[in-house]
């Protein structure tokens, strides 16, 4: 059997201020399905800006974002450049190659082990 990993931790470079001035920087994002993508063609806004596509898709697969458990597009409109940004390359990286580590070995010792991509934007 295999175990595949299907949710991703994160943390914005800026964050997320909320109406009462919350600032949200930790969050979870779990792999898009294909639900997801038919959800993004059938938004009327996401037709017609590839920018608000991708915040509904973003929408769709956060699955918190600090204290925030509802994560719409209206809410990830505040989002900073740099966060959306981010976001967007991380959605990339974990949906297209199926985590946010990639294996490396030490040139002098050999050794294998995991490091975490280090996002642009990040701080």
């Amino acid at each position: 059997m295999t175990n595949i990993h299907t949710e991703f931790n994160f943390t914005l470079p800026r964050g997320l201020l909320d109406a009462e001035g919350n600032l949200h920087r930790q969050g979870v994002m779990r792999l898009a399905t294909a639900k997801d993508e038919i959800i993004v063609e059938k938004n009327r806004a996401a037709q017609e800006n590839v920018t608000y596509a991708a915040i509904v898709m973003l929408s769709q697969v956060i699955t918190h974002l600090g204290d925030l458990t509802e994560i719409t597009p209206n809410l990830l409109e505040n989002l900073f450049s740099k966060d959306l940004a981010y976001l967007r390359e991380f959605y990339n990286r974990i949906n297209q190659q199926g985590d946010a580590e990639i294996p490396v070995q030490c040139p002098q010792c050999q050794t294998k082990f995991q490091v975490e991509l280090a996002l642009a934007g990040e701080s």
